[in-house]
């Protein structure tokens, strides 16, 4: 009579613990910095854009207003996460925090904070840099870095925080959260694509050292996404989005008009420069991702090497002859944005003439380089692999 009775006991238990997995809301903080992360990323893209088809007009545009929205909501959400967790002695995340300087909260808010700091330190110094040194001297200029380190202390805080609470739940509410993470990892792609993206236009395409930058640059993320959630799509999940991001950008912003306010212009500009097309790594993924699910039983070294080789192969497979339609007369509409130029390129330049820029002085160059890809690659790789596997043990 007690085993029947306990059957359908157990039964009621499994189902309780799936509906409160179902019904479990993910943290406001962490809703909180993702919002803040995005304003930067929809801010960061919009002022790219508006410096190349506008020129820096004040400090005071819509663009910069919105990636200093980012440091004022992560700012203000993680202090006051950090002060309610070490004053109410009866917070549940005093359990899952660390210590630092005599306060405690979440790991995630202690780097969001310093991130936050950063960037609206930033703002007045690259104001008075501007009224000292001229409208934009170099890209790299201190405050321009002061801020670009504090928007990436913030973006990895807020993946910190999502880890710590995704490494700790479980079910249906872990699922939420790595779909969160997905998009959370959205950012760094778009992050260190676009710090390379000097290298990475249309007249490289054709050159090892284009093949190099994207061996060193996408590897480590998808090798790190793969192994901080082991979903068997992980790469092809967060590539797939950040291609998506990408293409939005490239899509609706030559929609708003504008025009040069600064000299010399080259170009007759009529609505805001978007960003190309982006590379076609979701290609790259798909082969990482397949590759991974056929090689689980290998060792670390040799899965590495499988998957450097699954990345590098398929993307030049595919960008390579990508790269030549790219330059014909085909692409030059709105879906592949190549008729696109800001107002300050040359109308000699061979971006504008589109036609490919030798990187490699021979044939045994070009070879020697993509073996140092292949090699490039392969390290990122074990590189990721680790961060991802570390990324697996935060609960903090």
């Amino acid at each position: 009579m007690a085993d029947t009775v306990s059957v359908p006991v157990q039964i009621r238990s499994q189902s309780a613990v799936r509906a409160a997995e179902t019904a479990a809301s993910v943290p406001w903080y962490i809703w909180a910095c993702v919002a803040a992360v995005m304003s930067s990323v929809v801010g960061g893209a919009w002022d790219i854009s508006w410096h190349e088809s506008i020129g820096r007009d004040s400090f005071w545009t819509t663009p910069h207003l919105l990636i200093q929205l980012c440091g004022i909501v992560s700012g203000l959400s993680c202090g006051y996460l950090i002060l309610a967790t070490t004053f109410q002695k009866d917070s549940p995340l005093r359990a899952h925090s660390v210590s630092m300087w005599g306060f405690r909260g979440p790991m995630g808010a202690f780097l969001c904070a310093w991130g936050a700091v950063c960037m609206i330190a930033s703002a007045p110094f690259d104001n008075w840099w501007h009224t000292a040194y001229g409208l934009d001297v170099k890209i790299l200029s201190p405050p321009h870095v002061l801020l670009a380190l504090g928007m990436m202390g913030i973006r990895f805080g807020t993946v910190v925080m999502i880890l710590s609470e995704m490494n700790r739940a479980t079910g249906e509410y872990r699922k939420k959260l790595e779909a969160l993470l997905f998009f959370g990892f959205v950012f760094f792609f778009g992050m260190t694509v676009g710090i390379a993206q000097e290298y990475t236009v249309r007249p490289f395409m054709h050159g090892a050292r284009f093949y190099m930058v994207a061996a060193l640059i996408a590897p480590v993320l998808m090798a790190a996404i793969a192994s901080a959630t082991k979903h068997p799509w992980a790469a092809t999940i967060a590539t797939g989005l950040y291609t998506c991001l990408h293409l939005a950008f490239t899509w609706i912003l030559p929609l708003f008009p504008a025009e040069p306010k600064l000299g010399p212009v080259y170009e007759k500009i009529t609505h805001l420069i978007p960003p190309d097309f982006p590379l076609l790594l979701i290609v790259a993924a798909v082969a990482f991702d397949l590759t991974r699910q056929k090689i689980g039983g290998w060792n670390r070294w040799a899965q590495s090497a499988a998957l450097g080789a699954a990345f590098l192969v398929s993307f030049v497979a595919v960008q390579w002859p990508f790269a030549n339609f790219l330059m014909s007369p085909a692409s030059r509409n709105w879906i592949f944005a190549t008729n696109n130029f800001p107002y300050f390129i040359p109308p000699r330049s061979a971006w504008v003439r589109n036609v490919f820029f030798p990187t490699d002085a021979s044939a045994a160059a070009f070879w020697t380089k993509m073996g140092i890809a292949l090699l490039v690659a392969i390290i990122t790789i074990d590189l990721g692999s680790r961060w991802g596997n570390w990324m697996r043990r935060i609960r903090r």
